[in-house]
This record gives structure tokens, C-alpha cells and sequence, in this order.
């Protein structure tokens, strides 16, 4: 007669509570819309929204401190910082800060999700993440001439606009839709292109879902703690500022080591069996 023998996992909350795996979404930093008040004074793109993975862990060591890094927005002409986890143990995750709007006659950057053109001779999007596994699109397109509009910032789920008729910026890319905290939440959008200079009026693109923020004459920011884009501005004015990232982590109960630094938001009514923890800032969790 032969016996079957069940090899139990160990984690931190004892035997037989199974591998120590977490759930995650990271969100990289969005980028600043390129500023309009230089050169020719037409319009910027919008900035790219940061990287978005989302994923479960590799199985990890107990004990083994994970080091969270939260990146900021990036500030006007200026692209994203990343966000990661990383420990000793954990294969790294790291996203890439969203990529700059064009100032006016410029390309918009290389990031996470690129950044929108800014109106010119050539005013082509930047690149995003294609992966794999993929963090974000590409900007759109921005034009000058009969049209003077930037390109809408990419985002985690799609591209930015390119430039539209009329005088009208692209929209920035939505971003990613995630129920990772229980309901339903959105993340990394683009922010919106912008149109128009002294004299010459224009329609400004609309920012994408997750946190991207519209064109305008200034170009408003992207929202804080979703990695959304700032929005491009009209001829003449400064651009604005992308919104700083987010690292969310559902971990079951049962491994839960409840050893924490940086004091991240803790939720355990959200998902039951699940602790979330939510960082909006850098910190540590200890497996």
C-alpha cells in the first residue's frame, strides 16, 4: 500500500499558510507637458503617463525586506520617475517614468507611456514601453501650420491622439483598469494636447482616464497617485506637471507579516482573506 504525502508551504504566518506571493500594481511617475513659451510659441504635447504592471510575485524568502520606490511626477519638459520593488529574494519590478510632451517644435520623449508632439515640422510622439511585458502606448502627433496642436500623451492602455482638424489637440491614451483594491480603479492616463498660441484660439484634448490631465492654456496636472500626464498648453504659456505614481500590494492574510515602514495606507475590509497595502510615498514591507 503506497501513502500520499502533502508538502505544506511556510510562510510567515505559520505552517501550511502557503507560499509567500503577493499581488501587485506599480505605477511609475507621470511625465510634465512640454512648455509652449519657447521657440515659436505654439503649442506643447501632453506628457506620457507613467508604467503600469501589474502581475503576483515571485514566491519569496520570510524575513526579506522589499524596498518601495515611488516616483514622482515629473515637473514641466520633464519625464516621470520610475517606481519598483525590490528585495533580495523578489525579482525585481520596476515601471518607467512617463515620457515628456514636446515643446513647441519638439518631439515628445521616450518613457513608460510616450509623451504627446508638440506643434511643429516635426512633431512626433514618443515611445512608449512595448515590452514584454508592455507598460505603456506612444504619444500622439503634433502639427503646426493650419493646425498649431500638440499630440496627446500615451497611456497604459492605449495611444495618445495624434493632432485633429480644426485646431484641436488629441486626447491623451486612457490607461489601465484595475480591481486590485476590490472595485474598480483606473490608472496611467495621458495628458491631453494642447492647441493654439497668441492670437490664434484652439480646442485643447481632453486627458485620458486614469488620471491624465487635460490641455489648456496652462495645461492642468496630472492627478496625484495615478501616474496620469499633465496636459499641453497653448502658445505662450508654461506646461504642467505630471502626477506622481502609486504601488499597491494585496497580500492574504494568512502570510501577512503586518511589518511595514513608510506608513502605507492599510485596508483589510476592502478584499476579504486579503490585507492591501497602499503606498503613496517610499517605504518598506517585511515578508
Amino acid at each position: 500500500m503506497s501513502f500520499g504525502y502533502q508538502v505544506l508551504g511556510f510562510g510567515s504566518g505559520g505552517a501550511g499558510a502557503g507560499p509567500l506571493l503577493f499581488d501587485y500594481l506599480v505605477v511609475a511617475g507621470g511625465a510634465g507637458s512640454g512648455s509652449a513659451n519657447v521657440s515659436h510659441s505654439y503649442a506643447s504635447g501632453g506628457g506620457g503617463a507613467g508604467g503600469s504592471l501589474t502581475g503576483t510575485s515571485n514566491e519569496l524568502v520570510a524575513g526579506n525586506s522589499l524596498t518601495i520606490d515611488v516616483g514622482a511626477g515629473g515637473a514641466a519638459d520633464t519625464n516621470g520617475e520610475n517606481s519598483s520593488i525590490t528585495g533580495t529574494s523578489l525579482t525585481t519590478i520596476t515601471c518607467t517614468g512617463g515620457g515628456a510632451g514636446g515643446a513647441s517644435d519638439d518631439l515628445g520623449s521616450n518613457g513608460g507611456s510616450g509623451g504627446g508632439g508638440g506643434a511643429g515640422p516635426d512633431g512626433s510622439g514618443g515611445d512608449g514601453v512595448a515590452g514584454p511585458p508592455r507598460q505603456g502606448y506612444d504619444g500622439g502627433t503634433g502639427a503646426w501650420g493650419g493646425h498649431t496642436t500638440g499630440g496627446g500623451g500615451g497611456g497604459a492602455s492605449e495611444v495618445g491622439q495624434d493632432f485633429q482638424p480644426s485646431n484641436t489637440g488629441g486626447n491623451g491614451g486612457d490607461g489601465n483598469t484595475t480591481t486590485i483594491r476590490g472595485s474598480s480603479e483606473t490608472y496611467a492616463g495621458g495628458g491631453g494636447g494642447g492647441a493654439g498660441y497668441s492670437g490664434k484660439a484652439g480646442t485643447y484634448g481632453g486627458g485620458g482616464a486614469g488620471g491624465g490631465g487635460d490641455g489648456g492654456a496652462g495645461g492642468a496636472g496630472g492627478d496625484a497617485n495615478t501616474g496620469g500626464g499633465g496636459g499641453g498648453s497653448k502658445g505662450g504659456y508654461g506646461g504642467a506637471t505630471g502626477g506622481s505614481g502609486i504601488i499597491i500590494m494585496k497580500i492574504a492574510n494568512a502570510i501577512y507579516s503586518g511589518t511595514t515602514t513608510g506608513s502605507p495606507n492599510v485596508d483589510t475590509s476592502s478584499v476579504v482573506g486579503y490585507t492591501i497595502l497602499t503606498y503613496t510615498g517610499d517605504g518598506t514591507y517585511t515578508t
